[in-house]
């Protein structure tokens, strides 16, 4: 196969490569990164003996993408942008938007509870009719315990993610605490507080203030927090509990957290000025 029509194959597979990577992934950029990892690796490769291009092509984007969810679960603490195969840039908050209303927010969450292994099994199978026998080749087991992966990821998904408590009352002495203990380096208390398999995120911002755009675990988060917060104030954030990081008498970041059965389950740091100026924030008494 020469080299203008293997060009022109893998450009009739990158709309549907990229739609397989970002569901696996939940990020635009590093869809786009994972794709074009692929293109070279296929560079790399003998054409000749690619029966099935198209197989192939989603073989080696789903080991890409297994290979960044597997770096992120080893190394929580890590920012996005330097953890997996593949490089990213900073994320850009419009497109991950648009992935986001396009996936529906909802299974962005739970897809973000699976494991690696279970994420790439569902997808490939239940979004894009990839057969258990492929699968089985990029995660490393047999077809059965494939078709196991997906049916547990299916049963998470369709229990839809876990009910954040609702009442703002109920979540704020649980934030003011977390505030508290944050400020006292009271490393034991956030441990209380935060869920076991807490996440924190962070958009491009904040991650270029000193934050990270992604960590996971409590010990991660409760190490990142423990003697910071002295700028942060307890806020509402769009009516929910909150803080606000103010420096100068002006808003930098708002911190938004998912509480749920009592302890907090996901924090978000906004720092983008746009988006900050979308939120409805009001400082508590302290």
């Amino acid at each position: 196969m020469d080299g203008d029509l293997l060009a022109e194959r893998f450009e009739a597979n990158r709309g549907r490569l990229r739609s397989i990577a970002q569901r696996m992934l939940g990020s635009t950029t590093e869809a786009e990164d994972a794709v074009q990892e692929a293109w070279l690796r296929l560079g790399r490769a003998d054409a000749e003996t690619l029966n099935n291009l198209d197989a192939w092509l989603t073989t080696v984007v789903g080991r890409i993408c297994l290979d960044v969810l597997r770096a992120r679960a080893s190394h929580p603490e890590a920012p996005l942008d330097v953890v997996g195969s593949v490089a990213t840039e900073a994320a850009d908050p419009e497109r991950e938007a648009v992935l986001a209303d396009s996936m529906g927010l909802a299974l962005l969450v739970v897809l973000e509870t699976l494991s690696p292994a279970e994420r790439l099994s569902f997808v490939l199978h239940d979004m894009f009719a990839v057969s258990f026998d492929e699968i089985a080749l990029i995660v490393g087991r047999s077809p059965a315990a494939a078709r196991q992966l997906a049916s547990r990821a299916r049963r998470r998904v369709q229990a839809g993610p876990p009910r954040q408590d609702g009442d703002t009352d109920r979540a704020r002495p649980i934030v003011g605490a977390f505030l508290a203990a944050a400020r006292t380096g009271d490393f034991a208390g956030l441990l209380e507080l935060l869920d076991p398999d807490v996440v924190m995120r962070a958009d491009a911002a904040a991650v270029a203030m000193g934050g990270t755009a992604y960590s996971r675990g409590s010990a991660v988060v409760a190490g990142f927090f423990s003697g910071r917060a002295r700028a942060a104030e307890a806020a509402l954030i769009d009516g929910a509990a909150g803080l606000a990081v103010m420096m100068g008498g002006e808003l930098r970041i708002a911190l938004e957290f998912t509480v749920v059965d009592g302890r907090i389950r996901a924090i978000d740091a906004i720092a983008d000025a746009e988006l900050l100026g979308g939120l409805e924030v009001e400082l508590l008494p302290g």
